[in-house]
């Protein structure tokens, strides 16, 4: 043998000796020549077949030996298939193994040559050779060659052809066990080639043939192949589960194993492996305890079987010192647990107990390997009712994995965490993690800030909790923090109006944001915030709309494309709300309009443009608050989640599941929205009949009935200063709307077009909590009312409502949009009782009259008399005489100044210079503003003269409004009335 491998060695050592890879290339193509040459016969004349007849059986083995070493080394080998060929038909066993194996290496399934040689595949591997005496060579080496040859050039068409032959091979009698174990594994590979090739309803029987075979190799292989057709079609192999449970059982049980199966005293642990993943697949089929299910797998008595077997692997699996041996044990240890994750709640409780106490002390052993198996597997245990209380006592050891060495450990004691969390123990998982992240190295970061934002969001029971979480977040690791965290911070905002979350996170990010430095997402997201909710904190010292465009401004140098773009659409906003804002952002915009980013080029251009291009309220409309945002059954981070661990990770699993926490926050969304739409279809039923009283009817209107039989009303005694305080608030931007001993409303409304945002505050000034504190308001047609408040507050039944604390307020916000011309104020009732259980019931009106939509218009003398007496006509013209008041000094010119400030400031009418024939007559021109389209899709206005003529000697005036609707002008005069008294 060594004579005729001499060129083949030789050959090697030449290119083990080459000094580098040019020279090896070079040897190489030189012997391939050389091989080429040889299989060219001299003559010319080939074969039939194509091969060199010419070639000896030693000469034509060397050369393929040598095209095989060639091919190993990577090299491409294109020819000598004929010379393959030849010696695969050959009935030499010598010529046969090289033919085979070169057949392995250099040719594929798809060859056209592969047909040529099917029935030499299918001969060796039916008709076994007799065994010889001489040549020492078993009969079953042919067929063994074949299985292997057929196992590594599968094609389809050899597939197809050959797995007949390939199954009636490990089904025969007379089939080795050595060569049985080799077809079982030929054929799991061709199944997994071409999925729908065997038919599994026929094949079953005979697999519980082979599964009763003694011979652990062959039940080995066997178990292989049966687990790969199981995970394709589980339904059609159920029946084999008994002897699954059978074979298991005398490995673990009965310790019935062969010498050479034995792997440090463990028997065959690779065969318990393969029983445990078959058994795993058919978790309802082991806990069933019906009728059928029981028929079907030859009764329960497997079952106690199955139970006994893990609860022997649970307890007598220990840390060895063999490592070897320790590593086997845990294999069989860890499949055993998964298969009591697989059983679910139904798996017996001793089970999960055993397996937790175990893994307990896994997971604070020194070995690695065991560690980590021992934190993913306690992470899969973790979704089984009732074992989160059993973990949560391993939450020290689990906090102390996520420091270790190994960042393999830190993920598995991350994913343990993040499974084990809940209502109880958030807080504390949430800051233990966030403290970590300042020492965690940049591999697990972005995986860490994930997953506290998820668990932050999913467990926080007061959302500010969650928004400081999210800050520390970007404020410790800010580049790690995706796009799709603070975009969920933005959207929880937005979509949780109820309390005080939207004012405090404005409030915190303003803040955070005060620095020069800070986290480039930190100014993104205050850039949001501020620019829809930035109005809610603009009454609180140095929080004004100024202050919030100056300490966001100062980021501008350093920021990027897309924080730019974020803040001019703040600044837009800004500029909208505050008037003072204008002049410091309308530079911003001319610098930007010829940016070289496009899209911040494009914002400035069209904000800058937008107040010439449309009118004040289509500007208004475009910079209003943006809507709430599609609560999503998936959120972009559970999905972020899924993309980076599969849809089989424990941590997506327990991401999928929503929390007590959040289930009780979306049942108060859907409160809230209900409450809003009942109350939006009901319908305005009497109209009260005094439009500027403070005081509303009583009627219900479009609220429900508080159906109280005994209330107490509002006392005779502060109606006086109710009067005044309405009359205030009609022409003033905030004040208080009604004091008493047990309660103060606060009133501040700003008004743009014919829209405007009414904040009103419910101050409790006893000295305890007032309870179902409600206010409901009364829906009118001619205004578009939304409503945003304290959770409870808004609620209409009698039962509900939410608590006002000592000293602590009650807030709500109005959005108001003006539809119709009216001359009366909105109703709202106030409701609550107290700890004594007197019930409160105040009828109130709401200072939204319909001044508060005008806006000013200055015009000349001609054109406003031309309008003025375009005007006449009872329909169109209101007047009336009103005496000064008998404590009011004389009319005088200072006097006088009063009333034109109470028509340009507090009626919003334009001052017309020119058009007062006398110093004691004040004149005035606006518009009125309304939301409604007329046929061409234009704003509905109504334009409106006021003239106030005052008589110094009889101490009085007399208000002669005109407008070309009715309504308008008698609003409009009793306004102007009410306010005269108090100037």
């Amino acid at each position: 043998m060594a004579t005729q491998a001499r060129g083949l060695q030789n050959f090697i050592s030449d290119l083990r000796n080459a000094k580098g890879k040019d020279d090896e290339k070079k040897r190489v193509d030189k012997e391939l020549a050389n091989i080429r040459k040889n299989f060219t016969p001299k003559g010319g004349k080939l074969a039939d077949d194509g091969s060199n007849p010419s070639l000896s059986s030693y000469q034509r083995k060397k050369y393929v030996w040598k095209l095989v070493y060639i091919h190993v080394l990577g090299y491409d080998v294109d020819f000598g298939h004929a010379e393959v060929l030849v010696l695969v038909k050959s009935p030499k066993y010598s010529e046969k193994l090289v033919g085979y194996t070169a057949l392995s290496l250099l040719m594929r399934g798809d060859d056209s040559s592969i047909g040529s040689i099917r029935s030499t595949i299918v001969k060796d591997l039916t008709q076994p050779t007799a065994a010889s005496s001489k040549s020492g060579v078993p009969p079953d080496a042919a067929q063994s060659l074949a299985l292997c040859c057929t196992a590594n050039i599968v094609g389809l068409e050899l597939i197809q052809s050959l797995h007949v032959e390939v199954q009636q091979t490990l089904v025969a009698k007379a089939t080795s066990s050595y060569v049985k174990k080799k077809a079982a594994l030929c054929l799991l590979r061709l199944a997994r080639t071409s999925a729908k090739l065997i038919q599994s309803r026929e094949f079953a029987p005979q697999v519980a043939q082979l599964l009763q075979d003694r011979h652990l190799g062959v039940l080995t292989s066997t178990m292989g192949l049966l687990y790969g057709l199981a995970t394709q079609v589980p339904s059609e192999y159920v029946s084999l589960i008994p002897y699954a449970v059978h074979i298991l059982g005398m490995l673990v049980l009965k310790k019935a194993c062969a010498r050479e199966y034995l792997y440090y005293r463990t028997p065959s642990p690779w065969l318990q492996i393969k029983l445990l993943k078959f058994l795993q697949l058919y978790p309802q089929a082991l806990v069933s305890n019906g009728e059928e299910e029981s028929a079907s797998n030859g009764g329960g008595a497997h079952i106690s079987q199955l139970t006994s077997i893990i609860s022997k692997i649970l307890t007598e699996t220990d840390v060895s010192d063999s490592i070897n041996k320790s590593n086997a044990d845990h294999a069989v240890l860890f499949e055993a647990v998964n298969l009591i994750v697989c059983w679910g709640s139904s798996s017996p409780p001793q089970l999960r107990e055993g397996a937790m106490k175990l893994l307990g002390k896994f997971i604070s052993v020194r070995e690695p390997n065991i560690r980590y198996l021992g934190l993913m597997t306690m992470a899969k245990l973790a979704h089984l009712e009732g074992s989160i209380e059993a973990i949560k006592k391993h939450q020290a050891t689990v906090l102390v994995s996520l420091k270790d060495a190994d960042i393999s450990v830190r993920r598995r004691a991350l994913d343990l965490l993040f499974v084990m969390c809940d209502t109880d123990n958030a807080e504390r998982i949430v800051d233990e993690l966030v403290a970590h992240l300042a020492q965690a190295d940049a591999a697990i970061r972005e995986e860490m800030v994930l997953k506290i934002a998820i668990l932050a969001e999913k467990y926080a029971t007061d959302l500010r909790w969650y928004v400081d979480t999210i800050l520390k977040l970007i404020s410790i690791s800010g580049d790690y923090v995706s796009d799709a965290i603070w975009h969920r911070v933005v959207q929880i905002v937005t979509n949780h109006p109820q309390g005080d979350l939207q004012a405090y996170t404005a409030a915190t990010l303003l803040v955070a944001t005060s620095p020069r430095r800070c986290h480039v997402t930190t100014v993104r997201v205050a850039a949001y915030i501020l620019g829809e909710f930035g109005f809610l904190i603009a009454e609180r010292p140095g929080m004004s709309g100024e202050e919030q465009f100056r300490i966001l401004h100062q980021h501008w140098p350093t920021a990027d494309s897309q924080t730019r773009s974020v803040l001019l659409t703040t600044y837009a906003k800004l500029s909208n709300l505050y008037e003072e804002c204008r002049p410091l952002v309308a530079p911003v915009f001319a610098r930007c309009s010829n940016s070289v980013e496009v899209e911040v080029q494009q914002r400035a251009a069209e904000y800058s443009s937008m107040r010439e291009a449309f009118n004040p309220e289509a500007v208004e409309d475009l910079l209003r608050e943006m809507p709430p945002f599609e609560e999503k059954k998936t959120s972009a981070l559970e999905q972020r989640l899924r993309e980076k661990e599969g849809e089989e990770s424990a941590a997506v699993q327990k991401a999928q599941r929503p929390s007590a926490a959040q289930r009780k926050r979306a049942a108060q969304s859907a409160a809230a929205a209900k409450a809003v739409e009942e109350v939006a279809k009901a319908e305005l039923q009497e109209e009260p009949d005094d439009p500027v009283s403070p005081i509303s009817d009583g009627s219900p209107g479009t609220a429900k009935d508080f159906n109280r039989t005994e209330k107490i009303g509002i006392p005779k005694e502060v109606i006086p200063a109710m009067r005044k305080a309405f009359s205030n608030l009609c022409t003033s931007p905030s004040g208080v709307l009604f004091e008493n001993a047990l309660l103060q409303v606060g009133v501040k409304h700003e008004y743009v077009g014919a829209q405007g945002r009414v904040s009103i505050f419910f101050g409790n000034l006893s000295k305890a909590p007032l309870h179902n504190f409600r206010a409901i308001i009364d829906e009118v047609d001619h205004l578009n009312i939304q409503k945003q408040g304290t959770q409870g507050l808004l609620d209409p039944d009698d039962d509900g409502g939410c608590t006002v604390a000592v000293r602590t307020q009650a807030k709500l916000l109005l959005i108001v949009e003006c539809a119709a011309p009216f001359d009366d104020a909105p109703a709202m009732r106030v409701a609550f009782t107290t700890d004594g259980g007197e019930y409160h019931e105040y009828p109130l009106r709401l200072p939204i009259v319909a001044t508060c939509f005008m806006e000013p218009v200055s015009l000349e003398p001609q054109p406003f008399m031309q309008r003025w007496k375009s005007l006449e006509g009872q329909d169109r013209e209101c007047q009336e005489v009103i005496k000064a008041p008998p404590n009011a000094p004389p009319i005088d010119e200072e006097y006088m100044e009063r009333i034109s400030a109470i028509v340009t400031d507090g009626l919003k009418f334009g001052r017309c210079p020119g058009c007062d024939p006398t110093p004691w007559t004040v004149s005035g021109a606006a518009t009125f503003r309304t939301v409604a389209k007329d046929a061409n899709g234009n704003n509905i206005n109504v334009g409106c003269l006021v003239r106030v003529e005052a008589n110094p000697q009889a101490g009085a005036f007399r208000v002669t409004t005109r407008t070309l609707h009715p309504l308008c002008s008698k609003a409009i005069k009793n306004v102007a009335l009410v306010s005269i008294k108090l100037a």
